[in-house]
């Protein structure tokens, strides 16, 4: 699955992929990142990886106010799940 190609933008998918409303704001989905590593995280690094992400088709954007919200496209979705059964397929 050489799409996510980091840690860090897996744990995103996997964060938007669980998100209630299917979409989070770059500072909500930041802070739950930075939790989960249990480390703060660099803006650049942060904001590389979600570039890198939208680039890739996987991950869309739009503004809200002053926010940028982010949520997975249907490709990101396919991914996701892939990667899923994938890994479920492995420790079962």
């Amino acid at each position: 699955m050489r799409w996510f190609q980091s840690g860090t933008r897996r744990d995103i998918c996997i964060l938007l992929g669980g998100a209630e409303d299917g979409e989070l704001p770059a500072q909500k989905l930041k802070t739950r990142l930075e939790r989960h590593y249990d480390d703060r995280i660099e803006p650049q690094q942060f904001y590389g990886s979600i570039e890198d992400l939208e680039r890739k088709g996987f991950v869309e954007s739009r503004t809200d106010g002053l926010s940028d919200v982010y949520a997975l496209t249907g490709g990101g979705e396919r991914r996701l799940r892939d990667h899923y059964e994938w890994m479920r397929d492995r420790l079962e």
